[in-house]
C-alpha cells in the first residue's frame, strides 16, 4: 500500500449526473439470458470546461456542462456465450472496459463503472436506472492509477465521493431528489480528502495537506461520517499520514484498522470505530499491502508470502505460511464468521478455523489468481474470480468442494470482478457484466 500524499490535486474536474433514459432503457446493449437483444436509446455525455492534468486529479461532483454524445459504436461484436457453469440471467455490454479498482469496497448491486462514468443497472433485467458521467470525460490514454483517478464508496442506495471543493457528495442510485452535499468541517477544509470505505452506515476517510492554506506544518486527519443524518462522528489529527483500510471496519466488531506510514515500514493501527481512539499498534514492513478484518482477528501479510492473524487485543494469533519448498503468496483473506478463507496466487484456496488457523479444507482452482482478484462470500458459497480466460469458481464454504466454474467466450484481458445481492451474483470482466443465479 502506498502513501497517497505523493500526488497532489490537479486542475478541478467534476462529475455530472444524467437522468435515466426514457423508459429506463440502458444506453448500451443488453443481452438477455435467452439470447434476445434489445436496442435501447442512447444518452449524451456532458462535457465540462476543465481539462484533466497529467500530474493527478481529485475529482468532484458537478451539475453543469454542455452537450455531447456517446461514442459511435463499432462493428457489432459477437455475443458472449457461457462455456461452462450456470446460464446467465442477463448480460450487459458496456461501451468500454470497466474500472472496478476505483471502488473502495465491492458493491452489493450491479453497477458498471468505467471511464465514462458509473451506470446503475436494474438487477432483474440489466437495464439502466441512472447514469453518472464524467465532466469532462478523461482522455483515452488516462492512466489507471488510483491516486490519479480517485475512488468512490458505495452504500446500499447511494454513491459517495469527497470533492476537491471540500464537500462529501452523495448521489442516490435512482432518485435525484435524494441527492445531498455536505461541507467538510473547518479542520478538513483546504486539504486533499479521500473516502476509504462505507461500513454499516458510516463513511470513513482521511485527509492531508495545509489547513486553510496557512504556512504551517502538514496536517493529517482521519474521520468518520454517519450517512443517515450527515453528522461527523469524529475527526482526529494524526502525527503521521494514516488512512483506514477497506473493508473499513471489522464485521460485528467495533474496530477500525488503519495503516500509518513510517517511511518504508508502515505500521498497523487499530482504533475504536466509535470515537477514533487508538487501541493498539503492530509493526509492519514493506509487505503490508493489505489488511483484512474479521469478528475475531485482523489479518495481515506475514512477510514471507503467508498470513498472520492478530487477535482483538493486538496479541499475536496464528500464522499460515508457505512450507519449505513451496512458492506462493496469499491474497487478502475472506473472513466468514467462524471461518476464514485464504486464496493463494498459484490457484489454491484454503479454509481455516478463524480462532486457531487450522486448515479445514483445500480446494484447487482450474486457474491461477491475480493480485487484483477479490473473492466474496454469499449464500454459503465462496466465489473466486480469476483472469478473463480463467473465469469464476464457486466453492462450498462448508466442504471446500468446487461446485462450478463459469467462463464466457470473451475475449478479454482483465480480471473478473464480483458483486452479489440476495438472489444474484454479478460477474464481469472487460466490457461484459453477467447476472448469474446465486442458488
Amino acid at each position: 500500500m502506498q502513501s497517497s500524499s505523493s500526488t497532489g490535486p490537479a486542475r478541478e474536474t467534476s462529475w455530472q449526473w444524467d437522468e435515466a433514459t426514457d423508459g429506463g432503457e440502458a444506453s448500451e446493449d443488453v443481452i438477455t439470458g435467452g439470447g434476445e437483444r434489445r436496442r435501447p436509446s442512447r444518452r449524451g455525455l456532458l462535457f465540462g470546461a476543465g481539462a484533466l492534468a497529467a500530474g493527478g486529479a481529485v475529482w468532484a461532483f458537478g451539475r453543469s456542462g454542455g452537450g455531447g454524445a456517446l461514442p459511435t459504436p463499432g462493428p457489432t461484436r459477437p455475443q458472449p456465450t457461457a462455456l461452462s457453469g450456470p446460464t446467465p440471467l442477463w448480460t450487459y455490454r458496456g461501451p468500454e472496459a470497466m474500472m472496478p479498482e476505483r471502488l473502495v469496497d465491492p458493491p452489493d448491486r450491479p453497477v458498471y463503472l468505467s471511464k465514462a462514468g458509473l451506470q446503475v443497472l436494474d438487477p432483474t433485467q440489466g437495464t439502466a436506472a441512472r447514469l453518472l458521467v464524467f465532466d469532462p470525460p478523461p482522455l483515452r490514454d488516462w492512466p489507471s492509477d488510483l491516486d490519479m483517478l480517485g475512488k468512490v464508496a458505495i452504500g446500499p442506495d447511494r454513491l459517495y465521493a469527497a470533492t476537491y471543493e471540500g464537500h462529501v457528495e452523495a448521489r442516490h442510485f435512482t432518485d435525484p431528489a435524494a441527492d445531498w452535499s455536505l461541507p467538510l468541517p473547518d479542520e478538513l477544509q483546504g486539504q486533499t480528502t479521500k473516502l476509504a470505505g462505507y461500513d454499516r452506515g458510516v463513511l470513513y476517510g482521511y485527509s492531508w495537506g495545509l489547513p486553510h492554506g496557512e504556512d504551517t506544518p502538514p496536517e493529517n486527519r482521519i474521520f468518520a461520517l454517519r450517512a443517515a443524518d450527515r453528522s461527523f462522528l469524529w475527526s482526529i489529527r494524526t502525527e503521521r499520514e494514516e488512512q483506514p483500510v477497506t473493508p473499513a471496519s471489522s464485521t460485528g466488531g467495533n474496530r477500525l484498522a488503519c495503516v500509518r506510514f513510517l517511511g518504508n515500514r508502515p505500521q498497523l493501527v487499530v482504533r475504536n470505530a466509535a470515537d477514533g481512539r487508538e487501541l493498539w499498534t503492530a509493526p509492519g514492513d514493506e509487505d503490508l499491502r493489505w489488511c483484512a478484518t474479521g469478528p475475531a482477528n485482523v489479518h495481515v501479510p506475514d512477510g514471507t508470502g503467508g498470513v498472520r492473524a492478530l487477535r482483538a487485543d493486538g496479541e499475536p494469533g496464528w500464522t499460515y505460511s508457505p512450507a519449505r519448498g513451496e512458492s506462493w503468496r496469499a491474497l487478502p483473506p475472506v473472513p466468514d464468521g467462524p471461518r476464514v478463507y485464504v486464496p493463494r496466487d498459484h490457484g489454491i484456496v484454503t479454509g481455516h478455523d478463524a480462532a486457531t488457523g487450522a486448515v479445514l479444507w483445500t480446494c484447487r482452482l482450474p486457474y491461477t489468481l491475480d493480485r487484483r482478484s477479490r473473492p466474496l462470500v454469499a449464500g454459503g458459497t465462496l466465489f473466486v474470480p480469476g483472469t478473463a480466460v480463467g473465469g469464476v469458481s464457486a466453492i462450498d464454504t462448508a466442504t471446500g468442494k468446487l461446485r462450478w466454474n463459469f467462463r464466457d467466450s470473451g475475449p478479454g484481458r482483465d480480471v473478473w470482478t464480483l458483486a452479489a445481492d440476495a438472489e444474484r451474483l454479478y460477474a464481469g470482466h472487460d466490457d461484459i457484466l453477467h447476472a448469474l443465479p446465486l442458488h
